[in-house]
């Protein structure tokens, strides 16, 4: 039976799409003052990118401009969400877990901590940890959490709805993943256990 859980925050504990003008309102608005070096095409792929992919990421991928990169990261330092927020329909599946339960979510400190108080939530979990990408990735999280509170692997399931980051550092890890994957972005990726919705997680967990 699984008694600790590494759980990521955005499109798993909640989903960004419903939630996207209280979470990306103001950002959007905000880029669109600025000269990012894009056409408005690439702005748009940009701001879809934004509901499930790190900021940093994003802007690297369509190469916004480096002069302009200051302040915006200063701004994003400094961000906070200030509207409720509503979790998925399937939460329930994750407060009814039994045990240890640790959000592991990449951005930035102020913003992603806010989330959760915003989405209620706060109680439910003994700790969120907050990865800069910039300097470093979940992975390195998941082994600091394991030294310090001293986990056993083998007691931990990571849950979470990215493929190519919480998913594939678990498995490097030799930590069991459930990968949440309700429209099919990750048909060929590698995961313990995979499923459309969490309807199956305490199967996954054995509670």
């Amino acid at each position: 039976m699984k008694s600790i859980f590494f759980i990521d925050l955005d499109n798993t504990i909640y989903f960004t799409k419903p939630n996207e003008e209280q979470l990306m309102g103001e950002l959007y608005r905000f880029l669109e003052s600025l000269d990012l070096g894009i056409s408005d095409e690439d702005f748009q792929l940009a701001k879809q990118d934004m509901l499930r992919t790190p900021f940093l990421k994003v802007a690297k991928k369509y190469g916004f401009r480096e002069e302009v990169m200051p302040e915006v990261l200063s701004y994003l330092e400094n961000r906070e969400v200030s509207k409720p927020l509503k979790p998925s329909d399937d939460y329930h599946y994750i407060k009814n877990l039994k045990g240890r339960k640790f959000i592991v979510t990449a951005g930035f400190q102020k913003q992603q901590v806010s989330k959760v108080r915003m989405l209620g939530i706060a109680d439910d979990f003994e700790e969120v940890r907050v990865v800069d990408v910039s300097v470093n990735n979940k992975k390195d999280v998941f082994e600091e959490l394991i030294d310090q509170h001293n986990l056993n692997v083998n007691d931990i399931l990571i849950i979470g709805d990215d493929a190519d980051s919480e998913i594939r550092y678990g498995l490097e890890l030799g930590i069991s993943t459930f990968l949440l994957d309700p429209d099919n972005l990750h048909p060929n990726a590698e995961s313990t256990f995979r499923w459309n919705d969490l309807s199956m997680l305490h199967k996954a967990a054995e509670q």
